[in-house]
């Protein structure tokens, strides 16, 4: 309906209110000067009553969508109008009698044309979801509709169970809910009854028929997804989750994107909550360089740069296949952001300093590295080359050009490490604490464990596995290890640069670790097959390199809480400046020399920590 429709619609039944509140006063035998004066009143009415829907935006709101947000403004406008004619009543004088509206009739006209103004955009919903949604299921594709149960009757569930109800081409057909608060048992929330407990699933299953269960709860804790798959498993029936619940209790549902629940899900953990601010504040319109970032951990932490506000991105990467991609991609997300893909190479001085007078760059975040443990054992000179000798010259160009802050992404295999790699990233985050002393620039490094779906990383190993009919292979039955989502670790690298003053190693909170054989076996149930059965779990061994367990902070680190509650600082004991210095120079003469086994030995004799196997 367009505007002016709306306004000649409302103003006729404010006019009737109006009209109808004398009518009720006198019990519809008004006087002939009574209803002489009310019409004398009448203008003024609805000037003060149209004005006030009009101040508080009722005429923003698309009628089909008035929801329960929208109707305080309803309230607003009422209260407003109304204790404007209260004080007119009061205020003017005896001789304007016929102005003044009687106090009676202010709280009628109030009640009967405001609240008939809101019920008017309540019928059209009402007709929009009944009449329009039974001619959209009428044009549908005709078919049986899946019976489904809801697990969750929070406000995500609600969400949900709307959205579902009001989308006729969906098909899908709520039975019911299922929710482990005993006080909503028996309710009935948006026209569906709450059935039982998680604990009644299988029965329900039975006696409803139902397809599938979707778990809808918002901020589900991994045992919580874990206890219902196991429910699920026990019947056996599918069970599906909404993604992004989180933008379900913003309002943008998305049913649409249903999905199995994943291995992801059952690892997830609590939201990351950000001091958003202060990120912003360090990001907002300045020119930021991601190196490596065509990778999993670089792609994302540049799409976090580019979320809150950088002026430029500028995006540092070798691959050139992997660098279109991530160009193109926050090229079309945030158009307002200036992206600048550049192939380089972080080993090649030259070509890095270039860029660097070019670009200036306010803050650089390292993320490029060789990051495979057994890849690396076999090339150490590559490894040493790479996170160690890079590193060290990417910040001296940092600091030469004046960069606000460099955040160097180190890993929890630097801790007490037993391969090449973990050594060359606990070298590389002693190189760059060496630099914070000798400029201006803040020198930072952030460690965490394993993220989830990374390249080379062994949810897509064991998925691939999984599709081929098995094995899964599986080092050791004891191996675990600590993980994190992509997005969690680089929001967490952001504010931790955020936060940090220099000269720190920030290191992530991890949660619990998780066993590998378990996500192995997990993983394999998702699939609805059955571990040892279906799909055989094989141990090959661990891989030279590898150690059963990794640990976040070493021997000599006092970890400290950080005002961010995922966030420690380690603080050590730096090396002197010159051993650094001298450790550095050896590191380059034997990578060029190619000599791999003293390359080893020098490892482990600059870190009493390492336990690094001799070849």
């Amino acid at each position: 309906m367009n505007r002016p429709m709306q306004y000649v619609m409302d103003l006729l039944l404010l006019a009737a209110a109006f009209l109808l509140s004398y009518a009720l006063r006198f019990e519809f035998a008004v006087p002939v000067e009574t209803f002489e004066n009310a019409l004398i009143q009448l203008p003024l009415v609805l000037l003060v009553q149209f004005s006030a829907l009009q101040v508080f935006g009722i005429y923003t709101f698309v009628w089909r969508y008035i929801g329960m947000t929208e109707v305080i403004p309803f309230f607003k406008a009422g209260f407003w109008s109304g204790l404007f004619l209260v004080m007119m009543r009061l205020g003017l004088p005896a001789e304007l009698g016929q102005w003044r509206v009687p106090l009676s009739i202010c709280l009628m006209a109030t009640i009967l044309g405001i609240g008939g103004v809101l019920a008017l955009r309540v019928g059209r919903r009402f007709v929009y979801e009944r009449f329009e949604r039974r001619s959209r299921e009428a044009g549908a594709d005709g078919g049986h509709k899946k019976p489904v149960l809801l697990v969750g009757a929070g406000r995500a569930g609600v969400l949900a169970a709307r959205e579902i109800t009001n989308r006729g081409n969906l098909d899908l057909e709520i039975a019911g809910f299922v929710d482990d608060d005993v006080e909503k048992q028996g309710s009935v929330i948006q026209g569906v009854k709450v059935l039982g407990l998680a604990r009644d699933i299988p029965r329900l299953v039975g006696e409803l028929d139902i397809d599938h269960v979707v778990i809808t709860i918002a901020r589900a804790e991994r045992k919580d997804i874990r206890r219902i798959m196991e429910i699920c498993d026990s019947v056996p029936v599918k069970a599906r989750i909404i993604p992004g619940l989180y933008e379900i209790l913003s309002g943008s549902v998305e049913i649409s994107k249903m999905r199995d629940v994943e291995i992801e899900d059952l690892l997830g953990r609590d939201p990351v909550l950000l001091d958003e601010e202060v990120v912003r504040r360090f990001l907002a319109g300045k020119a930021v360089m991601v190196t490596g970032a065509g990778g999993s951990i670089g792609s994302e932490l540049a799409r976090q740069v580019a979320r809150f506000g950088a002026g430029t991105v500028l995006l540092v990467e070798r691959a050139e296949f992997v660098l279109f991609d991530i160009d193109r991609e926050l090229r079309q997300a945030w158009p307002e952001v200036a992206i600048v893909p550049l192939v380089a190479d972080v080993c090649d001085r030259g070509h890095m300093k270039a860029l660097f007078e070019r670009y200036a760059p306010a803050v650089v975040i390292h993320a490029a590295a060789h990051k495979h443990v057994p890849m690396m054992e076999s090339n150490p000179a590559e490894a040493v080359k790479n996170n160690i000798l890079a590193t060290r010259s990417l910040g001296e160009l940092a600091g030469e050009s004046g960069v606000d802050a460099y955040i160097q992404i180190s890993t929890d295999t630097a801790v007490r490490p037993t391969s090449v790699m973990g050594a060359s990233k606990r070298v590389a985050e002693l190189a760059v604490q060496d630099l914070n002393p000798r400029f201006p620039t803040r020198f930072i490094s952030v460690r965490f464990g394993n993220v989830l779906g990374s390249a080379g990383s062994v949810i897509p190993i064991f998925r691939e596995q999984i599709l081929n009919g098995g094995p899964v292979t599986v080092t050791h039955p004891d191996m675990v290890r600590y993980f994190m989502t992509i997005p969690e670790a680089s929001q967490l690298v952001l504010q931790a640069g955020a936060m940090g003053e220099g000269g720190e190693i920030f290191i992530l909170d991890m949660g619990e670790p998780v066993r590998i054989l378990d996500m192995a076996k997990d993983m394999i149930s998702l699939f609805g097959l059955k571990p040892f059965e279906d799909i055989d779990i094989v141990f090959s061994g661990i891989r030279p390199g590898e150690k059963l367990f990794e640990e976040l902070e070493t021997e000599g680190e006092d970890l400290k809480k950080t005002r961010h509650p995922k966030i420690y600082v380690g603080t050590i004991n730096t090396y002197d400046d010159h051993e650094v210095l001298g450790a550095l120079e050896k590191f380059r003469g034997l990578g060029k020399l190619g000599k791999e086994a003293e390359l080893r030995a020098f490892l482990s004799e600059f870190l009493p920590e390492a336990r690094i196997t001799q070849s």
